[in-house]
């Protein structure tokens, strides 16, 4: 929901209605004392109209006015004049040295200090401050971002680590990388009704992928449709000991809609691939255990490599003959694709427009390394641009890095899908849809997404610690259709 343009300070209003709907749905029990502490600027605004709204919802609220700045901003004094006068808010003035306060063994702190509001690392009192707050063992919260950490680039000092963080409108980017877990908590967030044009138009090459992103996106059969319009995939997969990924990515790919699927696969995987996946066909290498030869390629209208290929000499051989034919037919490279180009040093190879769906340490066995999530971001969209290709590098919130630069982070998955198999059900998945006609951007952004689903609808009924690779695929059916709706 969208509403007219309005005064910041009533922004700030919604912001704070928004947060506490979220707070007292999550913690309901009205008798746990909270402890809101606020800084003088707008984020420390915020936590005086929670302060207002949850002492009025009958919880047993104390306020601390903490004077980290010298000044205040005008629509914190606005909301100090909203605080009601002659009832039962304690509010306790911390001007910098203020003894720390006694706080009791359980209850909720409510970090409202700074928020995005902070341009240096803290120091002196406030971070001694600010760690004394992040070892209270009770529930701690964040109002928008914890204080001292930097929502678009590294944060070097002190940061309030707490529990949950609840932000307003979209996650910020420091949410995304794995380093900040600690001090982010589990977190979430919420409209709070500002202009979508006004969103669009902020100037970012980092965008968060979701549900409205990818409607209208697939396409719809038509009634007389055949086979023969939704493509031919090939997969060459497999080798001794892993033909499951091989089965995995090829059940992930017609779940995925490909009109016919073929399987290249050495010989020792013929039967297992015949009999436990009836709806492909099976292209049999003459190497009995590895991938050593390329199959006449002209007929299929996508390929996926890599999964559970293996790194022999043969393999080798293999993947070299595959880049130098594929010209510009649709590509897929994940897996031990991805190793053997790494080893050989043939990234110039990759071909332009192809997508490489990497974990990170694969990742950085191609592109190298970086010292911290900021610049290993950075990295990713310099080598997506630099090799023209798309780079989905997995894992929560997955990073869908476009040839122009732009960085989608995906909005759906859990850690129930960091298990073996996952990552070949992916490739499935996204090679299925490049057959089917979907650009390469489509079938990433479609693809990272209804994997990330389809895993969320699985742990649904089976937990994180249960789900397995095959109920990704399970549920993939579900997850399509939820698109359509």
């Amino acid at each position: 929901m969208f509403w007219p343009p309005i005064a910041s300070v009533e922004l700030m209003e919604r912001a704070a209605e928004t947060f506490c709907s979220w707070f007292v749905e999550k913690f309901p029990d009205q008798n746990v004392p909270l402890h809101i502490f606020c800084g003088t600027g707008n984020n420390g605004g915020d936590g005086l109209a929670v302060a207002r709204m949850l002492h009025y919802a009958f919880y047993e609220v104390t306020l601390y006015i903490c004077h980290l700045n010298p000044n205040q901003s005008a629509d914190f004094q606005k909301n100090i004049e909203r605080l009601p006068k002659f009832e039962a808010i304690t509010v306790i003035d911390m001007p910098e040295g203020s003894a720390l306060p006694p706080l009791p063994p359980y209850g909720i702190l409510i970090d409202a200090l700074l928020g995005t509001g902070v341009s240096r690392p803290l120091e002196g009192y406030w971070a001694g401050f600010i760690n004394y707050l992040s070892r209270y063992q009770g529930v701690k919260v964040a109002i928008d971002l914890p204080s001292g950490l930097q929502a678009d680039k590294t944060t070097i000092g002190t940061t309030f680590c707490v529990d949950y963080t609840f932000s307003f409108e979209l996650p910020k980017l420091a949410f995304m990388l794995p380093e900040n877990e600690a001090r982010v908590g589990a977190w979430t967030f919420a409209s709070i009704g500002l202009d979508r044009d006004f969103i669009e138009r902020a100037e970012t090459p980092f965008h968060y992928l979701n549900l409205n992103d990818l409607t209208g996106l697939l396409k719809l059969r038509a009634r007389h449709a055949h086979k023969g319009q939704f493509g031919h995939t090939l997969l060459i997969a497999g080798s001794q000991g892993m033909m499951g990924a091989a089965l995995l990515s090829g059940r992930a790919a017609l779940r995925s809609g490909t009109g016919l699927l073929t399987i290249h696969a050495p010989s020792c995987g013929y039967s297992i691939l015949q009999m436990g996946l009836p709806e492909a066909m099976v292209s049999s290498d003459r190497h009995q255990f590895n991938f050593s030869e390329l199959p006449e390629i002209s007929k299929y209208t996508a390929i996926g490599i890599g999964c559970g290929l293996g790194n022999k000499d043969f393999s080798v051989r293999g993947v070299d003959e595959l880049l130098g034919a594929i010209g510009q037919k649709p590509l897929v490279l994940d897996a031990d694709a991805l190793n053997i180009i790494a080893q050989q040093n043939w990234q110039t190879r990759i071909p332009r427009g192809a997508i490489l769906s990497p974990h990170p340490k694969e990742f950085a066995r191609l592109f190298g390394t970086a010292p911290d999530g900021f610049a290993q971001l950075e990295l990713l969209r310099a080598s997506a641009i630099k090799h023209e290709i798309y780079i989905i590098r997995k894992g929560a919130n997955s990073a869908i890095a476009l040839p122009d630069g732009q960085v989608w982070f995906n909005s759906s998955g859990n850690p129930g899908m960091a298990t073996g198999g996952s990552g070949d059900v992916l490739t499935g998945v996204l090679t299925g849809l490049l057959a089917q006609g979907y650009t390469a951007e489509q079938a990433c952004k479609l693809g990272v997404f209804l994997h990330g689903l389809a895993g969320d609808l699985a742990a649904e009924s089976l937990g994180h610690e249960s789900l397995l690779a095959s109920d990704i695929v399970d549920h993939l059916g579900k997850a399509f259709q939820m698109l359509k709706k």
